[in-house]
């Protein structure tokens, strides 16, 4: 009786500590961050007044000559059948019609401003916020950046806002959790939960790729919302899903917008460094034929006559291993840096040439479209103001689109460029150009090199849960 008054002692002590509010076996807590949180009601309150919904309106036209070339009247001269049950709702050439998205934004300070997403707000005629009151308000745009899908909006009017502090991206840890605040599908105030899954993505969005991978539940209307830390700070951007994953989103690194918000707020527009050299990450093959062992840094392969680069003596072939002392180990390393560099700011770049170690100098210049552009005929691109590519696995994966689409995918579309100006975007998947069918590279630039660029050219596009449209892109002017 007293060994089993024993063993009984024993098993309620255990079961003590098990359930006790201290940390045990490392399950309840580390480092005096609880694994789990307990709810994230104080959270959720503290943080959603701070977040907006935002509805825009743009008006487009519909069909139009390029829609008529590639798919002719559908019911040739008869009526369609379809108006019978839901009306005329299909839009016909060059009818004009309203096209309304919806989008997430969150405020930063009492002064009306708000931070979205560039594809939330791009193009709109009218742009609506909704506060947590319910309360509605016109915005105006302050400026936008369509390389990092950022855009700053104000609003007037209002009596107070309560505004979010930003947080610190840099510093943040994979696992550490996570909540999303946006409009799902045009349901305000959604807050989901998760974790940080991965840092430093590229998914192809553009040449400044950075983002933060999360499980917490992004949707379409998630765009331009906040992704908060338990301490209720932005630390990202909800920008970007997978159509067909399941737990993976990604948001813009609130240190990436930091400095792109801070511009627009002051100018109005983003200006980044130039450095003007074509440039590709160091593979082995090209590490192999330099003898590199271990190898490490960024192969130029052009140069932009009279370009910062240029002048400062940078040749094709070289290897640019640092800049201003900060290691490069990719193309997308050297273009972000290069970019924060400040416009005629001198700044030291060490390479390697035939073996050996230089130093140069190199005062940076303002990047612009014209530039951006000349860089992009090296690379023997069409002048549209865009870069396309072919549809691979990859891609097709990460753009929603399926893998034995045909066409060629637009994966980046310069600001302010021809087919900027067009509406065309990235993500877009080109089948058609001057009534020529386009099924992949190949064909594309067979058939823009028998084009004369400066005239007007009309493509037939496919744009991810819009359908087909014709989009001419006008004459050079």
């Amino acid at each position: 009786m007293q060994r089993l008054n024993h063993y009984a002692l024993i098993f309620l002590l255990s079961f003590s500590l098990l359930f006790s509010s201290g940390p045990v076996l490392g399950f309840a807590q580390a480092d005096d961050v609880p694994m789990v949180p307990a709810n994230f009601t104080q959270l959720a309150e503290k943080a959603k007044p701070g977040v907006v919904n935002i509805r825009t309106t743009r008006t487009i036209k519909g069909g139009g000559r390029v829609f008529r070339h590639f798919f002719g009247e559908p019911f040739g001269n008869r009526r369609n059948p379809f108006e019978d049950f839901f009306g005329p709702n299909t839009p016909q050439p060059n009818q004009e019609h309203k096209e309304r998205s919806l989008g997430s934004g969150f405020i930063i300070d009492d002064d009306g401003f708000i931070v979205t997403n560039n594809h939330v707000i791009a193009e709109a005629d009218e742009i609506k916020v909704k506060l947590a009151d319910g309360k509605e308000f016109d915005a105006e745009v302050v400026g936008r950046d369509s390389k990092t899908d950022l855009a700053l909006i104000k609003i007037k009017g209002f009596e107070k806002l309560k505004s979010l502090p930003l947080g610190d991206s840099e510093s943040l840890k994979v696992g550490t959790w996570v909540v999303a605040i946006g409009s799902p599908f045009g349901l305000e105030q959604t807050v989901t939960a998760g974790i940080v899954s991965a840092k430093g993505r590229s998914i192809g969005a553009g040449p400044y790729d950075d983002f933060i991978q999360t499980d917490a539940s992004i949707n379409p209307g998630n765009s331009g919302g906040p992704l908060v830390n338990l301490q209720g700070q932005v630390i990202g951007i909800n920008t970007a899903i997978i159509a067909r994953g399941q737990g993976i989103g990604f948001a813009i690194p609130i240190d990436l917008a930091k400095n792109i918000v801070s511009q627009l707020k002051d100018k109005g527009e983003v200006t980044r460094g130039w450095l003007g050299v074509q440039i590709r990450d160091l593979d082995e093959s090209l590490a192999g034929y330099y003898k590199l062992k271990p190898f490490s840094g960024v192969y130029v392969e052009n140069v932009v006559p009279g370009d910062p680069a240029d002048l400062a003596g940078i040749r094709s072939g070289d290897i640019i291993s640092t800049v201003d002392g900060e290691p490069v180990a990719s193309g997308k390393e050297l273009a972000g840096l290069i970019a924060s560099i400040p416009v005629g700011q001198k700044t030291r770049i060490v390479l390697l040439r035939d073996g050996k170690e230089k130093k140069l100098s190199v005062k940076i210049a303002k990047q612009s479209a014209e530039k951006v552009q000349i860089a992009a005929n090296q690379r023997n691109d069409d002048s549209l103001g865009m870069q396309v590519a072919d549809i691979d696995a990859e891609k097709a994966r990460q753009f929603g689109l399926g893998e034995e689409e045909s066409g060629v995918l637009v994966v980046d579309v310069e600001d302010g460029g021809r087919s900027h100006e067009a509406g065309v975007r990235v993500g877009d998947v080109i089948k058609g150009i001057n009534l020529k069918k386009v099924s992949n590279l190949e064909e594309y630039q067979k058939t823009m090199k028998a084009l004369d660029k400066n005239a007007a050219i009309n493509l037939l596009v496919f744009r991810r849960n819009q359908g087909s449209r014709g989009i001419q892109i006008d004459p050079v002017k």
